[in-house]
């Protein structure tokens, strides 16, 4: 659901007039609770990619590690060539970490958390069914895929406005304020996919894509090949829609749960506690 240039050179003009930031002319293309007023975008053939993380097997295997473990974190990084900057106030976040009180703040029952309350969990995006950032995005350059629900990113269609990141909930955009083309030292080829445009820009928005161009070729998300590969097997990914499939299974075994599922945006990750 974009929103066309006159639309919102006006929207804009009205934000700059009273002086009001990004989170305000969100407000304006949706006053109130904008995530839980949106309507959720079809999907033409039935497929919802999703994801399952069991934060148990998740601790135990960092546990493991002198460091931690960050299998999931570097595969992600190094397939897509996010950069470093060395400023955690400009880190680019495709997958990351964060302490489970911050990711899960409106948890109705602490005591079934406790133990998990400073202990890290990965975080990414959550592909919402309800994507408020496509709401926003007047370029149309973060779209939902109607084959599948996988929120995409055309970063070379981005004009770095940033509503799409004041309209996320989760922090799960970043802007790149540095020059992708220097780092890191050890590129992937493979990425950017478009051979039209194999350059990066600086100045746009990024954030996590699912793995859109492996799924196209029947394989795992980075990260959860990694994650197999070491045999911690915390991160599961299949097709939500499939009353068979893996993730359909393990929703129905165990108890989970999704960030802030009270703005209804329908999240498509979900935490095994």
């Amino acid at each position: 659901m974009g929103v066309d240039r006159r639309e919102f050179l006006k929207i804009a003009g009205m934000a700059a007039l009273f002086g009001l930031g990004g989170k305000a002319a969100v407000d304006i293309f949706a006053p109130g609770e904008v995530e839980a007023s949106m309507e959720g975008i079809p999907l033409t053939q039935g497929t919802r990619w999703a994801m399952v993380i069991d934060i148990r097997k998740c601790l135990e295997k960092q546990a493991q590690e002198k460091d931690g473990c960050k299998a999931c974190m570097d595969a992600c990084h190094r397939v897509h060539n996010v950069p470093d900057w060395g400023n955690p106030k400009h880190a680019i976040k495709w997958i990351w970490q964060e302490s489970f009180e911050h990711s899960f703040p409106n948890q109705p029952n602490p005591y079934i958390t406790e133990g998990l309350k400073h202990q890290p969990v990965i975080l990414l995006c959550n592909h919402c069914f309800n994507p408020p950032c496509v709401r926003v995005c007047p370029t149309k350059a973060t779209f939902k895929r109607e084959e599948d629900g996988i929120v995409c990113m055309d970063m070379h269609r981005c004009i770095g406005c940033r509503f799409c990141m004041a309209a996320c909930p989760f922090g799960a955009r970043s802007f790149n304020w540095g020059d992708p083309r220097k780092a890191p030292k050890e590129l992937n080829p493979e990425f950017p996919t478009n051979r039209d445009y194999p350059e990066r820009s600086m100045g746009v928005v990024e954030k996590c894509d699912f793995c859109v161009e492996r799924i196209a070729r029947g394989e795992l998300p980075a990260c959860v090949e990694a994650c197999d590969k070491i045999k911690a097997h915390a991160m599961t990914f299949g097709d939500l829609a499939d009353p068979e499939s893996n993730v359909r299974k393990l929703l129905r075994e165990h108890y989970t749960i999704r960030r802030k599922a009270e703005l209804g945006t329908e999240p498509n990750i979900f935490y095994i506690v």
